[in-house]
């Protein structure tokens, strides 16, 4: 393996080691918070043995958890991005767009940084979207492998859905704590259940595209593979 390869492990090295955890810590204090939140209302006492800090823990966590999961995106998408953009002498020939995409990445991590000290719904509303319109602008660049054709099995729509969901989560939290009416806080359930579905699908897609994905050396040869056939040349 190379640099080049090496690099392209960065992605999913950090994926296992540091944000598949992260999901089962968040995970369980939220079943926690939610069953301490239920006993407290139910009608036998409103006692529960479940900690108070749990709801605290879980906010804490999760909001690490949200901007980890953004951050892997980012670094899932500069990979192929700027490998590919030297290979193909991008920077010499068209580098107005080379330039483009560096500054959207510089700007998408700045408005993540921003959201999450922003404290007006307004503020945060923006950041938010500016941060999703950036991991969205970065994901339409023409070295993005996107499986268009299997986007229902797309590891690349799963990540962008889930980190558009978690970036959603940040800039939704505060509400959740001041709707009396709890409708935030049911939406913010639903769509991380989702989001914990699309995780899984992502250890699935991911496992696969590492099978896929040749060594740098190979890739003169592997792509000359007829695919649909399954036979390559001798």
């Amino acid at each position: 393996m190379n640099a080049v390869d090496i690099a392209g492990l960065v992605h999913p090295a950090l994926a296992v080691a540091f944000v598949f955890p992260f999901i089962g810590v968040v995970v369980n204090y939220a079943w926690q918070t939610r069953q301490r939140r239920l006993q407290l209302q139910s009608k036998e006492g409103g006692k529960s043995k479940i900690p108070p800090t749990v709801g605290a823990e879980h906010l804490r966590i999760g909001r690490w958890l949200s901007n980890m999961v953004v951050g892997l995106a980012l670094i899932g998408l500069a990979h192929p991005i700027f490998t590919k953009m030297a290979k193909n002498q991008v920077w010499a020939e068209d580098s107005f767009r080379a330039w483009f995409v560096v500054l959207i990445f510089v700007a998408t991590i700045a408005s993540l940084v921003i959201l999450n000290r922003a404290r007006t719904k307004l503020w945060r509303g923006v950041f938010a979207t500016l941060t999703g319109m950036g991991l969205v602008l970065l994901g339409c660049q023409p070295e993005i492998y996107r499986r268009g054709f299997e986007w229902y099995v797309s590891h690349y729509y799963y990540g962008i859905t889930a980190a558009l969901l978690m970036i959603f989560s940040l800039a939704i939290f505060p509400d959740i704590y001041q709707d009396r009416t709890n409708r935030w806080r049911m939406v913010h359930i639903v769509l991380n259940c989702f989001a914990v579905l699309l995780f899984v699908g992502q250890g699935f897609t991911g496992s696969r595209d590492l099978l896929e994905i040749p060594l740098s050396w190979q890739e003169t040869h592997l792509y000359k593979c007829d695919f649909a056939n399954q036979v390559c040349p001798p």
